[in-house]
């Protein structure tokens, strides 16, 4: 991967996220634009993927904007996952979603719905905070997990990183991908902690919402 950072953080606007798969994170509390707009935006740049994560929606709510955003994500060829509306997403064209560990736990239990999920879903995600909880996720059938916070972040204020040794240990307790997520930037430095942690790329939300 290679992607160059434009109108995002002024001291960092030519350096270039290499090697490293980088996702956007939607919260459009955070919209430096119109929402659908900024979704665009976050399209021209070309992440590896958009998590829909607007999950205080209503369930219509949510899959109206899903609706709108999944084509914008098709016409840029990003993919789009869903987030926390599950039912949504079996509706929906997509092949990703991501869900809450408690939630993953709820619905893999079951047994009808564990099994066309395998069928709809090439990407099942959920978000860890230790390793045991990424152990977990890996034995309930996830295939990637965003593990944090990493870096000290506005959106958990107040609360201290997990830091860099947690994602490592994350990193080696399981075989599915990980990664960082909570206080990234597209400073280079950052991506290249996260890679030597075991990470194959992070997540990043206010630098998305705001580029």
């Amino acid at each position: 991967m290679c992607k160059e950072i434009k109108n995002t953080d002024d001291r960092c606007t030519n350096e270039k996220v290499q090697g490293f798969h980088v996702v956007a994170v939607t919260n459009r509390t955070l919209s430096k634009r119109p929402y659908l707009e900024q979704i665009r935006k976050i399209c021209e740049w070309g992440p590896d993927a958009i998590i829909l994560r607007e999950k205080d929606l209503t369930e219509k709510e949510y899959k109206d904007l899903a609706e709108k955003v999944l084509a914008i994500c098709k016409e840029y060829q990003v993919p789009c996952i869903l987030h926390t509306f599950y039912q949504v997403a079996m509706e929906l064209p997509c092949d990703g979603l991501h869900l809450p560990l408690p939630l993953l736990r709820e619905v893999t239990a079951g047994k009808s719905a564990s099994g066309r999920w395998r069928e709809k879903f090439a990407k099942l995600g959920t978000s860890v905070h230790s390793v045991e909880e990424a152990i977990e996720a890996e034995k309930l059938g996830a295939t990637y997990i965003t593990a944090g916070h990493v870096y000290a972040t506005d959106c958990k204020k107040g609360l201290p990183p997990r830091g860099l040794l947690f994602l490592r240990e994350v990193c080696e307790a399981v075989d599915i991908s990980v990664y960082g997520i909570g206080g990234i930037k597209f400073h280079m430095d950052q991506w290249i902690e996260l890679g030597k942690c075991g990470a194959i790329g992070g997540c990043i939300m206010s630098g998305m919402m705001k580029m």
